[in-house]
């Protein structure tokens, strides 16, 4: 399958599009190159997704200058030694004409050109390194990103950033449509690479062999875990034994830096114990419920609580839970076992713009709750075509949760445990797909991955 490439017309009009909303000029910077171990040996680099949404190009050390109008890039000019290590590099003229931007100049001249200006805004960056870098330029410290954007410009700079990149534009939607296709693909091949006695760096080695091939990076750490109540298990090394449930949160990104956020949940053995089918359909009705009520005009807050109350409900049918749903949601019961925000953004940042704190995930005048699970939601807004959202609700056994009379007090009795031992074979489930906005409704992006037990069965 060829990988889509976007007009560089659209990042014209992107930097357009930025300039309108601009009241004083604004530098964002592309990031510094982070070492492994010694200088020579760097992770791969990935530009700030903000600089990438307006260039498209991942230039280590680069900047971009909004002033007057005009959009200028300041990067490392070539050098003649770029050939023997890493190929040759355009010449900054040749880049000007590539790239369609006002200026290029060297990256050296950038503070000189910025001091001649009374105020620049910018973004924060997520490293010390760039930050350093950044203070160098602007004579003013500028932190590694908190979240938090405090001078009166670079709020009017990230809300202006949020405003561009909240709802994607058509040439983002084909790159995001590609990431979750290829995605998904990945998916069914760790179906197919799941063996009883294997382990999970052989599912690993399948999903990313597909991502890889078709060119694309992780957009995250793959999570692929017999673990499923820990929900951002890191390593691979536990084996695959029957009778386990893996469960696999893994997502690949374009060249462009667009990202897919897929999780399934599936049986080593080839098939759900009936214990494991009944948890496992409560969640998928879950996520189901919550799909039919995100549309435009929803609120999302509402979508999060769809999939609470399925769950809630879902429990008090198997007695692991007893009384009435509303009185079980109102004293806390669907965190003891979906401890997390239902989804998040998803964009050029698998959570979209969480750089930015709050400020992209919660609308003007909403707040996150206190409550514990309600307070991990990373999103609540009204939703919009074109905004592309994750929904992904869980079930999971947390000892550190259900073991913890803080969280489970307010249940009391009314959480059956002795009902809940016959489930001790269901250590987390989560269902999670990437659902794109439209005018009249909503699209599952990555919908090629089976979720039906059945179907999940007859694949493996």
């Amino acid at each position: 399958m060829s990988t889509p490439s976007t007009p560089v017309s659209v990042f014209v009009a992107r930097r357009r599009a930025l300039h309108e909303r601009l009241t004083v000029p604004a530098l964002i910077a592309a990031g510094l190159p982070q070492s492994r171990n010694f200088r020579a040996n760097a992770y791969p680099f990935r530009a700030s997704s903000h600089f990438l949404h307006l260039l498209g190009q991942s230039i280590d050390g680069a900047a971009l200058l909004f002033a007057d109008g005009k959009t200028t890039l300041f990067t490392e000019p070539p050098d003649p030694e770029d050939a023997l290590w890493h190929g040759p590099r355009p010449e900054l003229s040749e880049l000007q004409q590539m790239l369609q931007l006002d200026a290029v100049r060297p990256i050296k001249e950038v503070a000189d050109v910025v001091a001649k200006l009374e105020t620049v805004a910018t973004l924060p960056t997520e490293d010390a390194n760039s930050a350093r870098w950044l203070s160098e330029q602007l004579d003013r410290p500028i932190m590694p990103s908190t979240g938090d954007v405090v001078e009166a410009q670079d709020a009017l700079l990230a809300d202006a950033m949020v405003a561009l990149r909240l709802v994607h534009d058509e040439a983002a939607v084909v790159q995001l449509r590609h990431a979750a296709e290829i995605s998904a693909h990945a998916h069914v091949a760790g179906m197919k690479a799941t063996r009883v006695d294997g382990s999970e760096h052989d599912v690993v080695a399948a999903m990313l062999g597909v991502l890889r091939a078709a060119g694309l990076e992780d957009a995250y750490g793959p999570i692929v875990t017999v673990a499923g109540e820990v929900l951002h298990s890191r390593g691979h090394d536990n084996p695959t034994r029957a009778g386990d449930l893996l469960l696999a949160d893994v997502g690949g990104e374009t060249a462009e830096g667009w990202a897919a956020d897929i999780t399934r949940t599936w049986p080593v053995s080839g098939h759900y114990s009936g214990s494991q089918r009944a948890i496992y359909d409560i969640v998928l009705e879950a996520q189901h419920r919550s799909i039919d009520v995100a549309k435009p005009g929803a609120r999302y807050r509402d979508v999060h609580e769809a999939s609470k109350r399925a769950i809630v409900d879902g429990l008090v049918q198997l007695g692991i839970l007893r009384g009435e749903v509303d009185g079980l949601l109102e004293r806390g019961a669907a965190a003891l076992f979906f401890p997390h925000g239902v989804g998040h953004l998803l964009g050029l940042d698998v959570h979209d713009m969480e750089d930015l704190g709050d400020r992209a995930g919660y609308a003007p005048g909403r707040s996150r709750s206190t409550n514990f699970g309600d307070a991990f939601l990373r999103l609540d807004r009204d939703l919009e075509p074109g905004m592309l959202v994750t929904i992904e609700p869980g079930f999971y056994q947390v000892a550190g949760i259900l073991g913890d009379s803080k969280y489970t007090g307010a249940i009391g009795d009314d959480l059956r445990r002795d009902a809940l031992a016959r489930y001790a074979d269901v250590r987390g489930i989560r269902f999670e797909d990437d659902v794109l906005f439209t005018a009249d409704g909503n699209e599952i992006l990555t919908s090629g991955v089976p979720k039906v037990a059945t179907e999940v069965e007859a694949l493996m």
